[in-house]
């Protein structure tokens, strides 16, 4: 007998009382029904396509750091994550692909389902390199693609400066291998920037954080993806990063299906007050900060996508669009159309939240990972 879901379902562009009916591991019938109007939000998974550690759980810390971070992050409604890594050697960036490979071979069933290698780094500008080793940057220009070789299996996801010798033929290449380039850590031009989405850039890494900005009389980064219809922007939306009154500016901008939300979380997510490394650098977290330890230098987040979702929602944006902004659209950037929508066929990838948008259960496949009872 098919499983039945009866709540307010959060869909494209409203939210309608009625029930999923499940069949399996994927959506059956999706139905208005009135009955729902008093029951739990019933929205698609999250999908977070750049995160660095949750929970005490840091994606670069091997086999038991990822089972940890993937069931810490299903606990806040992620089902599907990218795990990111940050800036180091390529012989430890090499060893990392490894064995995030072996491990997605047998994830945890009970943890967000990993979607592939993220990578923030090496390709970054020094002047806005943000939390990430300035030893360890490269210049495309000086790395033979013979090098990269090793990272490409199972790699969705990277991020790098535009400007940098040789980084529209590394874009180019990427991009020719089906992975996603996302721009960012950069002090480009508007020029260059454009000239970086041009050679097949798709996204932009946390709008705003570590970019040129929006100079009225010298336009860099920020202006280029705000202004290019066809570009997704990535916003972390924690109220540090950036402040919400230019949440609204990004949202009445930006086309409905390219904003992104990502947690860009680091370990100490979820930890409280207290100290950790990322990469071989100190982080502080304090008063629901993440920085350099001893500067104000940002270091990551701490957030998961369903508080991001609940700030948006504060700030004025519609709950479907927040929703749409952490499930839809960043699985549409990795071209997965298997999920991130609540519709006939798809992934029965779910999370319920009650009215405050917290999250009251998960589901993943269609398998529940929370006790029964709020979702018919």
């Amino acid at each position: 007998m098919s499983d039945v879901l009866v709540g307010r379902m959060v869909l494209d562009d409203e939210v309608v009382p009625g029930r999923i009916e499940l069949e399996g591991e994927r959506i059956g019938r999706v139905v208005p029904d009135p009955a729902g109007a008093g029951g739990p939000l019933l929205a698609p998974g999250f999908v977070d396509v750049h995160v660095h550690g949750w929970g005490g759980h840091d994606a670069m810390g091997g086999t038991d750091a990822l089972d940890g971070m993937a069931r810490a992050l299903l606990a806040r409604g992620v089902t599907s994550f990218l795990p990111t890594a940050v800036t180091a050697p390529l012989e430890t960036l090499h060893a990392w692909a490894d064995g995030v490979r072996h491990w997605m071979e047998g994830a945890p069933p009970d943890g967000a389902q990993p979607l592939g290698l993220g990578l923030e780094g090496p390709f970054l500008a020094p002047s806005r390199r943000g939390a990430h080793e300035e030893r360890h940057l490269l210049r495309p220009a000086e790395v033979p693609p013979a090098l990269l070789e090793p990272l490409v299996d199972g790699l969705r996801l990277v991020h790098l400066a535009p400007e940098l010798p040789g980084a529209e033929e590394l874009i180019g290449w990427l991009v020719a291998r089906g992975v996603v380039v996302s721009l960012g850590h950069s002090a480009a031009t508007l020029e260059q920037a454009r000239r970086g989405y041009a050679a097949g850039a798709t996204s932009t890494t946390h709008l705003f954080n570590a970019m040129s900005g929006v100079l009225h009389r010298d336009p860099g980064l920020a202006v280029a993806a705000l202004v290019d219809d066809a570009v997704s922007v990535e916003l972390i939306a924690d109220g540090n990063h950036v402040d919400p009154a230019l949440w609204l500016i990004v949202t009445r901008t930006k086309p409905f299906d390219r904003l992104l939300l990502v947690s860009d979380a680091i370990s100490l997510a979820g930890t409280g007050d207290g100290r950790d490394t990322l990469g071989a650098l100190e982080v502080e977290v304090r008063r629901g900060r993440a920085t350099l330890a001893g500067t104000d230098t940002l270091a990551g987040s701490l957030i998961a996508l369903d508080t991001a979702v609940r700030k948006l929602v504060q700030a004025g944006t519609s709950l479907p669009a927040a929703v749409r902004a952490a499930s839809a659209n960043p699985a549409r950037l990795l071209g997965l159309a298997d999920r991130g929508r609540i519709a006939q066929g798809l992934r029965a990838d779910l999370v319920a939240l009650d009215d405050e948008l917290s999250v009251v259960e998960v589901l993943r496949d269609g398998r529940r990972m929370a006790p029964r009872g709020s979702i018919g």
